[in-house]
C-alpha cells in the first residue's frame, strides 16, 4: 500500500488510477460513544470540517480520478475507480437524526448523476437497502465481526457502490422508500 499523504491535500487526478477504493471516516463524530457532532465540511457550506467530515475528501478523489480518466479518452461507463467501499460505525445511520447517512448515499450518488437527490428517510434508516441509478447502484448493510471469525462483537455499516454499473432503468422518484421488507432489506430506485 503507498502512503500518498495528507487526504486534504491528494488530487485525485494526479494519482494512480485504481479499480476500487476503500475508505472510512474517523468515527467520533458519527458514534453513539462520541459528541454525535456530525459530518460536517467546509466545501459543504458548514462552519467547519469535522473529523468524520473527511468522508467528503474521499468522494472528491474519486470524482477527480474518474474526470481525469474520462478527459483522458476513457469512455464513462468504464472510468475508475468502478469501486469505492466505505465503512463506518452503525451511529452513521442515526447521526444527525438520519441525515449524515442520507448526505453520505447522496454524495456517493452524484459521482455517478451530479443532479440526484437522496430524499429524507422519515424514521430509522434500514440496516440494509439500495439505490438504483441510471448508471450505477449502491448498497450498504450492517455486519457484524462475530460472524467473521473475530471472537468479538463489532459492528460496522458498509456502503458498496458500483459507478459504472448498468443494473437498472430508472424510475422517477415518485415512489417512497419502501419500509424494510420481510428480508430486512429496503429499497430506494431513482
Amino acid at each position: 500500500m503507498k502512503h500518498l499523504g495528507d487526504v486534504c491535500k491528494i488530487n485525485g487526478a494526479e494519482i494512480e488510477k485504481v479499480d476500487c477504493i476503500t475508505f472510512g471516516a474517523p468515527c467520533q463524530d458519527l458514534s453513539v460513544a462520541g459528541k454525535r457532532a456530525g459530518m460536517k465540511h467546509e466545501d459543504m457550506g458548514d462552519d467547519e470540517t469535522t473529523r468524520s467530515g473527511l468522508f467528503y475528501e474521499a468522494v472528491r478523489i474519486i470524482k477527480e480520478m474518474r474526470e481525469d480518466d474520462i478527459n483522458n479518452g476513457r469512455a464513462a461507463d468504464s472510468a475508475r475507480p468502478r469501486y469505492a467501499v466505505y465503512e463506518n460505525v452503525p451511529g452513521a445511520l442515526s447521526s444527525n437524526k438520519g441525515e449524515d447517512f442520507r448526505c453520505v448515499l447522496e454524495a456517493l450518488a452524484q459521482v455517478i448523476e451530479s443532479d440526484v437527490s437522496i430524499p429524507r428517510f422519515e424514521g430509522k434508516w434500514p440496516h440494509s437497502g439500495s439505490i438504483i441509478l441510471d448508471h450505477g447502484s449502491i448498497a450498504w448493510r450492517l455486519h457484524d465481526a462475530q460472524h467473521f471469525g473475530v471472537p468479538q462483537r463489532r459492528k460496522r455499516i458498509c456502503v458498496l457502490c458500483d459507478f459504472n454499473g448498468f443494473t437498472a432503468p430508472r424510475i422517477l422518484l415518485d415512489t417512497k422508500l419502501e419500509r424494510e421488507t420481510e428480508s430486512g432489506e429496503s429499497n430506494l430506485t431513482l
